[in-house]
């Protein structure tokens, strides 16, 4: 039986690209084509491509408290869903040249919810929608205290406008369960922890 990942960016002939609009975001269309399974060259085809670099997210743990940060925000891509577009979420920040993963979990973990992460333990990289964009997530769990976190955060010059929630990681994990929590860093995040929890509560326990 043929084993998966036989091909590479090799077997992918672009043959032109352009990119279509640049704005707050970028959108490039591409004419390609590649091998097929079956042995054959696909025909050329075209495919539009959302440009988005890649992005951090963590989710803020207390593993003595055993309670989690979860941040409360506006977002336009959950309009008429028939839900509130004000969504909870993870940290989350795009990454900048020169920044590691871990510099943007510290960096927004600050600007986002006054946190500063003692440890950072990573879950998984993942593509967000690779059939139409370039964007791949660097997940972390992140150790902190909840003792005073909670609040209201954002960088006003661009437009944030956040409110830190404190629940225990059983209300976050009901919230997955009823669908309140619907995004995907924080689903997989949260049901990480659910499988990694005791293990951080003896790992951690000196750390916050």
């Amino acid at each position: 039986m043929t084993e998966p990942f036989q091909f590479q960016d090799s077997d992918v002939t672009i043959e032109k690209r352009e990119t279509v609009y640049q704005g707050f975001f970028r959108m490039d269309k591409l004419w390609l084509s590649h091998k097929r399974f079956d042995g054959r060259e696909s025909p050329v085809f075209t495919r539009e491509l959302f440009i988005r670099g890649d992005a951090t997210c963590v989710l803020p743990y207390d593993p003595g408290r055993d309670e989690v940060v979860l941040l409360e925000q506006f977002r336009p891509g959950a309009l008429a869903r028939n839900q509130s577009p004000w969504l909870l979420e993870l940290v989350a920040g795009m990454n900048e040249p020169g920044e590691t993963p871990e510099d943007v979990a510290q960096r927004e973990g600050g600007e986002e919810a006054g946190l500063s992460f003692s440890v950072l333990e990573p879950i998984c990289n993942y593509l967000v929608s690779p059939g139409g964009t370039t964007e791949m997530i660097h997940l972390f769990c992140g150790c902190v205290s909840t003792e005073s976190a909670g609040g209201l955060f954002g960088v006003e010059h661009e437009h944030e406008d956040i409110r830190a929630h404190i629940f225990s990681a059983d209300e976050a994990i009901a919230m997955i369960a009823d669908g309140r929590i619907n995004n995907a860093a924080a689903i997989i995040g949260i049901q990480w922890l659910q499988l990694n929890r005791q293990r951080l509560q003896q790992e951690w326990y000196d750390r916050v």
